[in-house]
């Protein structure tokens, strides 16, 4: 296997953006990393493109990448339409990866494009209630316990955040407050990138006050609907083309849950994918200078602190009360605003993560810069299968 690299990276506003189509925030993410990466259109030798829901939002189907793509000026060579849930496209990247790793190609494109908005607002619960085995819902809701309370409309994926949250709150002694926390820090670091759907900052006040989802959960420790694009190039050496530092990939590992009602901890998709991770790329987690990941709700990102070894297990409440997960600590966590903050359009979420990184790597993050990121870990999981993520993406770069 051959070093790859990042030659350029784009993204998109994340927002509701009532005007724009999976086809327009893909031109816009798509142009703006191959003009990043001064790489022509007719260079790219083949393109993972994915997309979560458009099959429900907006119907297409099949050919969902090249429908996006026609106008980009990549269409000719090799599309291939990777949906994987909330990590399609981080599973894009990993596929782009070890297509220029493995010799095959010296220039991949990976893409994440979604559109999440619609008219109805229905459309979106079902499209992200159907990252289950439908098979398994009656087990899941045993599991879980009927629970009529809160908000009648949200997505059965909250209930599964909640059942977490509860069994974390049990498990460790953390608090509502931590949950609130974590909230906290995400909003600060958003309210600090143009790029957010959320630019303003809140306090654990407000987020403990606005309205229950489920309990324990609160609208402010969920994530929002919303729509954007983001895309990365990935290149051999020999097509780097700027003097910027080199950003190589240092590891790219896709796992998925086991499908099993009880799940180890060391079992895992996130655990299982960090430590292979990080044997290949000869790191451990206290070599990170920054970190993204997956806080689809809050409670998951005190979760990840320990599946990804950034604390012990059982010490994510004070990992974050420590402040060494805000911008200005050890090991800053979502400096984008995470999932809570910047958004999540599904299937874009995991090239704007990678987006994130590099931007801090090549130091033009603003006024949420990271002083000297030389190693970076971006975590995206997607779906839900026995107690597990369905698929989890962890990706590890270097400066």
């Amino acid at each position: 296997m051959r070093n790859v690299y990042v030659a350029g990276a784009h993204m998109t506003r994340f927002a509701k953006l009532p005007d724009e189509t999976v086809r327009t925030l893909t031109e816009a993410a798509v142009g703006g990393a191959l003009a990043d990466a001064d790489i022509a259109p007719s260079e790219v030798e083949t393109t993972f493109f994915g997309n979560a829901i458009s099959g429900i939002i907006t119907g297409q189907e099949m050919v969902r990448g090249q429908s996006a793509l026609r106008n980009t000026g990549v269409l000719g060579g090799p599309v291939v339409n990777v949906e994987n849930a909330c990590s399609s496209s981080s599973s894009a990247f990993n596929l782009a990866w070890l297509a220029v790793a493995s010799g095959q190609v010296d220039v991949a494109l990976a893409v994440g494009s979604e559109k999440m908005t619609e008219p109805t607002g229905l459309k979106a619960k079902a499209a992200l209630e159907s990252a289950v085995d439908l098979e398994e819902v009656a087990v899941l809701k045993a599991r879980l316990g009927d629970n009529d309370e809160g908000e009648g409309d949200r997505s059965f994926f909250m209930d599964l955040y909640a059942g977490t949250a509860r069994a974390y709150l049990e498990r460790t002694g953390a608090t509502a407050v931590d949950f609130a926390q974590v909230s906290v820090k995400n909003h600060l670091h958003s309210s600090l990138n143009p790029h957010a759907q959320f630019r303003k900052t809140t306090t654990v006040e407000e987020v403990l006050a606005s309205r229950t989802i489920v309990d324990p959960l609160t609208l402010l420790m969920c994530s929002a609907i919303g729509d954007g694009g983001a895309a990365v190039v990935l290149v051999s050496e020999e097509m780097l083309r700027t003097d910027r530092a080199k950003v190589k990939v240092l590891a790219s590992v896709l796992t998925s849950g086991y499908a099993q009602q009880t799940t180890a901890y060391d079992d895992s998709a996130v655990v299982r994918a960090a430590r292979k991770a990080y044997e290949i790329a000869g790191v451990g987690p206290e070599d990170l200078d920054l970190v993204e990941l997956h806080d689809a709700a809050a409670p998951a990102e005190l979760v990840l602190y320990e599946e990804l070894g950034l604390c012990a297990q059982g010490d994510g409440a004070k990992l974050l009360a420590s402040g060494e997960t805000t911008l200005g600590g050890r090991v800053p966590v979502n400096t984008s605003g995470g999932l809570l903050g910047k958004g999540h359009p599904v299937g874009a979420t995991g090239c704007a993560q990678i987006t994130e990184i590099v931007d801090q790597m090549w130091g033009r993050a603003g006024a949420r810069q990271v002083p000297g990121v030389r190693v970076a870990l971006a975590e995206n999981g997607g779906g839900y299968i026995g107690s597990d993520s369905a698929a989890a993406v962890v990706n590890i770069l270097s400066r």
